[in-house]
């Protein structure tokens, strides 16, 4: 597929602007271009062909399955589409008057109250514009907090299951904490005995997903996060996998003093392509004056921004955050309301243990029993004994129409494939899903070198992934 700049004819436009009707301005000698701008020069229809056919080449939720784990692509409802797209929403500007912005700033409150009743937090702030952010902004208030009590230079050790997020460790060390990776155990939970060997006078806190990576639900998160408390530290819930509990477990009744939330996962708005996201904190009273500022806050029926805190963390964005994203959020809480967001979290958990369920019957699963909204595949024997891996099946899955599972991750599952179908597929999309992966692996039984070889009927066959990784070609150059 050719870029714009390869299908750009010289003189070819479709811009017609009108008149200026204020008057010109021309920059200082030193402030304008030597040489004009290279852009493409393309006719309304090249462009809308050219998109078009970008288009037809991406896959989403709307084009089909999406199993991909511990992401939550699951399908965003329409709704929350319009209401983001109403004026007052979307032609709002940050700089403008508090007063013309009453009804954006009530988004914000009640945001605040009603995911604050779903996590067990006492405030919230929506600044982070993604998950890694969230963490980032939790981990800091974590760092205040031990500050404040003149403990800041010796608490510096964040403790971090190795089945957590890669971005958990990442955030830790960019916020000037020493990172301490403990084992889980036999069952995939947390090891109990080496969790009390590593907390002590210098744990600053444990960052923990519950359900975890492998989806689990950790049996003893309530003593897990007795014993950071006791140790001094304190808890910061990753709400990647809130999906699976929303409505019916909070993070705050486990014990977890904050917590950041994925709006682009779990409250149905869109995810992937690299954003917009958001990844508002939550966290307990006692974590509140060190917030982003400034804050929503609501009095007299009258709304109003408060950045009256001086023992803020300060801001971690500019504005507000990504004020649509949470538009779309608020609209699917109140949408499903509080009978539906645990009766999706309850479907979700159906659908993955249904899909595991099918699997099982030729798939390794990592860890038996039940498991929450996600599952985890293991093809190790498979890559040993007869030749294919996680990524044929993977490969082998894209000439089916359908987006492959996550790939090699958890880490601590040798040639993982971690499947997460949420509970907007219904029984016939799984089924349908579960024959084709059962079909592929019948496929790689009997031919594994044909495996190798695949995809063949996408757009871009199997490249040499490691030349990519080792020498990326991120721009393209005019003569290439």
């Amino acid at each position: 597929m050719k870029t714009l700049f390869e299908k750009s004819i010289a003189g070819r436009g479709s811009v017609y602007l009108p008149e200026c009707d204020v008057p010109k301005i021309t920059l200082s000698a030193d402030l304008s271009r030597k040489t004009n701008a290279r852009l493409p020069e393309l006719s309304e229809n090249d462009v809308s062909r050219h998109y078009s056919e970008l288009e037809r080449r991406a896959y989403g939720v709307n084009n089909g399955f999406y199993p991909l784990g511990s992401c939550t692509m699951k399908y965003n409802p329409k709704i929350d589409e319009k209401v983001a797209a109403l004026s007052g929403f979307a032609e709002i500007h940050p700089l403008q008057p508090i007063k013309t912005a009453q009804g954006c700033i009530e988004v914000l409150t009640r945001s605040e109250k009603l995911f604050c009743e779903i996590t067990g937090m006492d405030a919230m702030t929506f600044q982070p514009a993604a998950g890694a952010h969230g963490e980032f902004t939790g981990v800091l208030l974590i760092k205040k907090y031990h500050e404040m009590r003149d403990e800041g230079s010796k608490r510096t050790k964040v403790i971090v299951p190795d089945s957590s997020h890669g971005t958990n460790p990442a955030t830790a060390a960019m916020c000037g904490m020493t990172v301490v990776s403990i084992p889980s155990g036999e069952d995939g939970c947390v090891d109990l005995e080496k969790l009390r060997q590593a907390v002590g006078e210098d744990t600053a806190g444990l960052m923990l997903t519950n359900p975890n990576t492998l989806g689990i639900f950790d049996k003893n998160i309530l003593e897990i996060t007795k014993i950071v408390h006791e140790a001094g530290g304190l808890c910061y819930y990753d709400g990647a996998n809130l999906n699976a509990v929303m409505g019916l477990v909070r993070p705050g009744d486990m014990g977890f003093d904050c917590v950041h939330l994925n709006l682009h996962k779990t409250f149905a708005t869109p995810h992937g392509g690299g954003g917009p996201g958001s990844g508002a904190v939550g966290c307990k009273a006692f974590l509140a004056p060190y917030l982003p500022i400034p804050l929503a806050v609501s009095a007299n029926a009258e709304q109003s921004l408060n950045a009256d805190f001086a023992e803020s963390i300060g801001k971690v964005k500019s504005f507000y955050g990504n004020f649509l994203v949470l538009v779309r959020a608020l609209t699917y809480i109140l949408t499903l309301g509080r009978e539906g967001i645990p009766y999706a979290a309850t479907h979700a958990v159906l659908a993955a243990n249904y899909f595991k369920k099918r699997l099982s019957e030729k798939y390794t699963i990592a860890h038996e029993g039940i498991c929450m909204h996600e599952f985890v595949m293991t093809l190790e024997n498979e890559a040993k004994q007869q030749g294919f891996t996680a990524m044929d099946i993977s490969k082998a899955l894209l000439d089916r129409g359908i987006h492959p599972p996550t790939m090699y991750f958890p880490l601590i599952v040798h040639e993982a494939l971690m499947a997460e179908p949420t509970e907007t597929e219904s029984k016939e999309a799984l089924d349908e899903a579960a024959d084709i992966f059962l079909a592929v692996y019948d496929e790689a039984v009997k031919n594994p070198e044909l495996m190798h070889t695949l995809p063949q009927k996408t757009p871009i066959r199997r490249p040499d992934e490691v030349s990519a990784a080792r020498n990326p070609r991120l721009r393209w150059s005019a003569g290439e």
